[in-house]
């Protein structure tokens, strides 16, 4: 159905949604009446939100710093300079990067980006507006950039758009950072212990090569991979092979592997996240107020480069590429911007080492087409997965440390559609296992992404889509598991060959996101929305 109802969608936004809303109502707390909706979606509707957890800040004196102001109508990157805080030092327990968005008229959901000194610090995504118009924010933890931070540096921010008669929509965004200073009290600390943050991130070069300093203890590779631009690789999880009658090809069905290779040996591995953008499954009123999970906080893949440090070390530049397995040879797509972090070792000028272990398990894709007719649907079944383990050591000033890290990838998909597309479904399982030993310290991260949707475009040309998206991880540092579980659910339907006023759309959304373990506060937030306005925002913990 991509083929027909997307050339339908030439006068419909495509929806997208937005971070920060209000707050929750606590647990216990008298609850005001809940909003009575109205019967079909109007030319307003509430500001975008989601149920994930805000950033924590510490309750104490802060500066804030304007790094961008911009309003997109075009291609035309924004750019300017940072410069650092002069009242905050140069050490801070929390940096916080607030985005601030508005958006009024017809608009499809774009894709953005931020970078300050070369190195991306944000990737996003925008909400598409109502007639009326909308604001929305975004927050996030940044204090992992602080070294890029400490130094005044070029700004870069784009979030490509077209304004013509139709698209009218100005995309209006600020960005700041909000700076906490760290306790300048001495505190007790081991001297195995690595910094809390990175002495240094790097880009890469130009070139695409890395040079790392030549102390490096522990390198942590960070990858903000998105299939996106319009093209078929947005839903690089729905493609089919050249033999199956369906709008978007891929030789090698919709197993998607991002790697990353030092000097052509493969490094790394991960399943991507499979984001929904807001116009996604060619129903807009899905996500009109509630995103899909990390649709505008796009979280980088990351990649421990440590056992590959000891060769790095050299002091010279080594090659450092990322790929996606199963992308069509000669097909653009995918954007794979990379940051490394260094944690450096204070005690000595020179870590040597040595990679001791490089095992790459077979990679499997099975994808298996069975065809359907006029009347019995055709239907593709995917099988994939791959298994790293690489290992090596450091001489470091506190000793000889070896580091292994090992990950599974596995992803499973049933993909059923109908003869024209008038019905496209697709259930589908995504999982990534990492564990990392560093000397006697263990870390693992269990990653588990789910989608399950189905989209119809009856006799009456009215599409309805229902969906529900799953992303959930436990990862356990040696304290136990702590359970991050982000669930989305939609329904909507609206007429899809009529002009916007005459669509008489209905859609009711909902987001759980629930996070338990030790070391983390409970946290649990409800919300649910009828037609665009906002009938739950319930907080449990």
């Amino acid at each position: 159905m991509r083929r027909r109802v997307m050339s339908m969608l030439a006068g419909v936004i495509l929806g997208a949604g937005a971070l920060v809303a209000g707050a929750p109502a606590q647990a216990g707390a008298a609850q005001p009446a809940a909003p009575t909706p109205p019967t079909e979606f109007g030319t307003d509707w509430h500001d975008p939100v989601t149920a994930a957890p805000p950033v924590e800040r510490p309750h104490t004196r802060s500066c804030e710093v304007t790094v961008a102001e911009a309003q997109f109508r075009d291609f035309t990157p924004y750019r300017g300079t940072y410069t650092p805080p002069d009242d905050c030092g140069d050490r801070w327990s929390k940096v916080v990067l607030r985005l601030e968005g508005k958006v009024k008229g017809r608009q499809f959901d774009r894709l953005g980006y931020l970078h300050i000194g070369g190195v991306e610090v944000l990737r996003t995504s925008t909400p598409e507006p109502s007639p009326d118009g909308i604001a929305w924010n975004v927050e996030k933890d940044v204090t992992r950039y602080s070294d890029t931070l400490r130094d005044s540096g070029d700004v870069e921010m784009l979030i490509g758009n077209v304004v013509n008669d139709t698209y009218t929509g100005v995309i209006d965004v600020k960005a700041t950072l909000t700076f906490y200073p760290e306790d300048t009290k001495p505190r007790a600390r081991a001297a195995t212990d690595p910094a809390r943050t990175p002495d240094r991130v790097l880009p890469l070069a130009a070139d695409g090569t890395l040079t790392t300093p030549r102390n490096s203890e522990r390198l942590v590779a960070e990858v903000y991979a998105t299939g996106s631009g319009g093209g078929c690789e947005e839903y690089w999880y729905m493609t089919v092979p050249d033999s199956a009658p369906y709008s978007c090809k891929a030789a090698e069905g919709p197993y998607r592997e991002v790697q990353i290779s030092v000097d052509g040996q493969l490094a790394g591995i991960a399943a991507p996240f499979p984001t929904v953008w807001t116009g996604g499954w060619s129903n807009p009123f899905l996500w009109y107020v509630i995103p899909g999970p990390r649709a505008f906080d796009i979280k980088p893949i990351e990649y421990d480069l440590t056992p590959f440090a000891g060769l790095l070390n050299d002091g010279r530049p080594h090659q450092v590429e990322v790929s996606v397995v199963g992308v069509p040879k000669g097909q653009t797509g995918w954007s794979t911007p990379v940051n490394v972090l260094v944690w450096q070792d204070a005690g000595r000028d020179h870590v040597t080492g040595a990679l001791t272990e490089h095992k790459a398990g077979a990679l499997t894709n099975s994808p298996v087409y069975t065809p359907g007719s006029p009347d019995s649907e055709y239907r593709l079944d995917m099988q994939g997965g791959h298994a790293l383990t690489v290992s090596g050591y450091l001489n470091t000033s506190h000793g000889r440390v070896t580091t292994t890290v090992s990950r599974t990838l596995a992803a499973t998909s049933a993909h059923r559609w109908t003869d024209g597309e008038n019905t496209d479904a697709l259930t589908a399982t995504w999982t990534d296992r990492e564990t990392v030993r560093t000397g006697d310290r263990t870390a693992r991260a269990h990653r588990t992404y789910t989608m399950d949707g189905t989209t119809t475009l009856g006799a009456d040309e009215r599409l309805r889509t229902v969906i529900t998206l799953g992303d959930r991880s436990r990862t356990n540092t040696g304290a136990g598991w702590v359970v991050s579980d982000d669930t989305y659910t939609g329904d909507a339907s609206y007429a899809a060959n009529a002009p916007r006023e005459e669509r008489h759309a209905v859609g009711v959304t909902g987001e759980r996101y629930r996070v338990s373990g030790p070391g983390s506060d409970c946290y649990d937030r409800e919300l649910r929305t009828e037609q665009g306005t906002l009938t739950v925002d319930r907080h449990r913990c």
